[in-house]
């Protein structure tokens, strides 16, 4: 006699969705990689929806049974404001900017771009800027807080707009100020909205030539910033604690309105500086782009 093996039910999946912007950025970049390490220490598998996917790929995800669903960067938050009807679960933003999206997890990146404002205020700069990628109603907290670091100098910020937030935009951008600016009104600071837009700005400095200098930071503090191409100062987002109040409020309703990961890093190289500096500086391949 025959008999039928016993029916052997399909082992719960536990997943989380989560939406990337394309291309990647050095936030998401960094995000998802922490991401994806801190989920499955907690058992978990990571489904990774990109930011231009249609809406009704997430409708679709209904029948998926989400634990939850991240969202990395602000186009992800609004992709989610063309669904008709709520997801049937929990939905966490995660920003690189406390202005991306209400109530997400990001840093207080008004306090972090004041620091990186005295910074450079400590230097023997004259005139300072801020790039950002697209200009808003409103300026945003990352350049509120980089005025406020300066007014402690008594400066002024002379703002420009790449357009985008990708390293092509910043270089254009740059390039052109920098062939419309005369030598002796040209900015001699520049602070960068992110590390993508002060790589693009460092790259038009050091094409242009003509014994123009000028001292940048960035921000995010990408893998790209501490090699000797570019030797970045930048501020380092705390990722694995943005990535553990993140799973804390998607998993276990918990959460934390300040503390550590609201705060990171000033990462000091040596792009900041108003000139060439003996020692350390003198040995870094940077040096002769400077």
């Amino acid at each position: 006699m025959n008999s039928e093996p016993a029916h052997q039910s399909s082992p719960k999946v536990n997943l989380i969705g989560v939406i990337s912007p394309v291309p990647a950025t050095p936030f998401s970049v960094k995000m998802l990689d922490e991401l994806t390490r801190q989920l499955g220490e907690r058992g978990y598998l990571t489904l990774l929806l990109p930011v231009d996917a249609h809406p009704d790929l997430l409708q679709k995800t209904r029948q998926l049974a989400l634990a939850g669903l991240i969202c990395l960067e602000a186009p992800a938050s609004n992709m989610l404001a063309a669904l008709k009807e709520p997801l049937p679960y929990p939905v966490i933003p995660v920003c690189s900017s406390s202005a991306d999206a209400e109530d997400s997890v990001s840093i207080n990146d008004h306090a972090a771009a004041e620091q990186i404002g005295r910074l450079l205020a400590d230097q023997p700069h004259q005139r300072f800027g801020y790039l950002q990628g697209r200009a808003g109603a409103e300026p945003s907290r990352r350049l509120a807080g980089y005025i406020a670091g300066l007014q402690v100098a008594g400066q002024k910020v002379e703002v420009l707009t790449a357009g985008d937030s990708d390293r092509e935009s910043a270089y254009q951008a740059m390039m052109r100020y920098l062939k419309q600016a005369r030598a002796s009104e040209r900015i001699n600071a520049l602070f960068c909205e992110n590390d993508l837009l002060a790589f693009g700005a460092m790259q038009a400095i050091r094409d242009f030539g003509q014994g123009a200098h000028i001292g940048v930071a960035g921000f995010d503090d990408s893998d790209e910033a501490g090699t000797s191409t570019w030797h970045l100062t930048s501020w380092a987002q705390p990722y694995a604690l943005l990535v553990t109040e993140a799973l804390n409020r998607l998993l276990k309703n918990r959460r934390e309105e300040e503390g550590a990961w609201r705060e990171g890093e000033l990462r000091i190289r040596h792009s900041h500086l108003a000139k060439a500096a003996p020692g350390e500086m003198a040995k870094c391949g940077c040096a002769s782009r400077h």
